[in-house]
């Protein structure tokens, strides 16, 4: 792509902080076979332990299913008030001894009605009478729920059904279903707050949302999934918010109800009171415009993904130093949101985090009366500069 090297979702795939520098505070012990502490805001993973080891995912699936189905229902393509008629297989009776909506065969329920079945009542039945109305039939809905895990950057991540039980092959990890729970809260507002009511009551029984930090008043949480199977053990995906900062916690495989949310509530407190999301400000010559050979215009302005926020320990502000890199070997067409350089963020000498310098503009291909000038100084400026990626600065924050 012009010349400019690959470096995909790097922002999110960047090294956590590291516990060896005496600036930064270890993180609590976590009973799980995998777990991840996510910033919200910059999407650094802040500690993690076996974050991309692939694990059954049990309801946590259900997290992707409502994904989504808040797509569908923002593009238009299915509404809330949609009445769906149960089929069989989504009978209730077909998931004996697993979380259900209890449906019943013939049963004419809302989408809102479905979709709060699967996120508060964790129904199983439930997902299988969504997939059905969104894609007609399961095994469509399973290709929807994968695709969409692809475009997220899920690279471990693999769905076998819409409800998580077990099944060969389906398997995610710590750090996918936080990728996948941080484009929930961006993209899908409107719905994500179904992730926090306590209660759901269908056919006059009233079941009650699993996730037991909602009730914990030291924290803010406001979702997002629990689940449970025999070969997953307990998991628990949550996400609190204090003072404008969000956190998101996954922890994958422990021992019992309790432990899943005592391990998420330690890693959640643990993050709010040792970090904190900054977004420094770049200066116009800073940031500068950059270069696009043979473009219209011939010189492109640029943000940074985010709009630059990163997550660094709490105090530790005035020891960031950053490092900004551009392609400097641009050529036409440039898309607006193209990766054309990148920021690295350094703490006492050791690099936190990785940020793409994007296009905040296109660039389209000038005519060739007007690209001539190009042709005769692209070689010298290629001659003065040997590399594609070249440090244009160093500073403080």
């Amino acid at each position: 792509m012009n010349g400019l090297p690959l470096l995909s979702a790097l922002w999110l795939s960047q090294p956590a902080f590291s516990a060896s520098n005496a600036a930064v505070p270890t993180p609590p012990e976590i009973a799980a076979k995998a777990w991840v502490l996510m910033s919200y805001q910059s999407g650094q993973v802040i500690a993690s332990e076996n974050a991309h080891i692939p694990l059954a995912p049990a309801s946590l699936a259900k997290i992707m299913t409502s994904y989504v189905v808040g797509q569908e229902l923002k593009s238009g393509h299915i509404a809330e008030n949609d009445r769906v008629v149960i089929s069989e297989n989504a009978w209730s009776q077909k998931f004996p001894g697993s979380s259900k909506m209890f449906l019943d065969v013939g049963d004419e329920v809302s989408v809102d009605d479905l979709n709060r079945g699967v996120i508060i009542s964790s129904g199983n039945d439930a997902t299988v009478a969504l997939a059905e109305h969104v894609a007609g039939h399961q095994a469509a809905f399973i290709e929807m729920m994968n695709r969409y895990a692809e475009k997220l950057g899920m690279e471990n991540t693999y769905f076998a059904n819409p409800h998580g039980l077990d099944a060969d092959g389906q398997a995610t990890t710590a750090y996918d279903m936080a990728l996948l729970t941080r484009a929930f809260i961006q993209e899908l507002p409107e719905i994500y707050p179904l992730f926090k009511e306590k209660s759901f009551t269908f056919h006059k029984i009233k079941q009650g949302n699993r996730n037991a930090l909602l009730w914990d008043s030291s924290l803010n949480v406001d979702g997002v999934k629990t689940g449970y199977t025999k070969q997953a053990g307990y998991s628990l995906v949550s996400s609190a918010e204090q003072s404008g900062q969000r956190l998101i916690a996954v922890v994958m495989g422990t021992e019992s109800v309790s432990a899943r949310s005592n391990e998420s509530k330690k890693l959640l407190t643990w993050g709010f009171r040792f970090f904190q999301d900054v977004t420094p400000e770049f200066s116009p010559s800073e940031l500068d415009t950059l270069k696009v050979w043979y473009g219209s215009p011939s010189h492109i302005s640029l943000e940074v993904a985010d709009g630059g926020t990163i997550t660094v320990p709490r105090r530790q502000r005035k020891n960031i130093e950053y490092k900004i890199f551009y392609n400097n070997d641009l050529e036409a067409p440039v898309e607006k949101g193209q990766q054309v350089g990148k920021v690295e963020w350094y703490l006492n000498d050791e690099l936190l985090t990785e940020q793409p310098v994007l296009a905040a503009e296109a660039a389209i291909e000038a005519p060739w009366y007007k690209s001539m000038i190009d042709v005769v100084w692209r070689p010298i400026g290629q001659w003065f500069s040997r590399q594609d990626w070249k440090p244009e600065l160093t500073a403080n924050q």
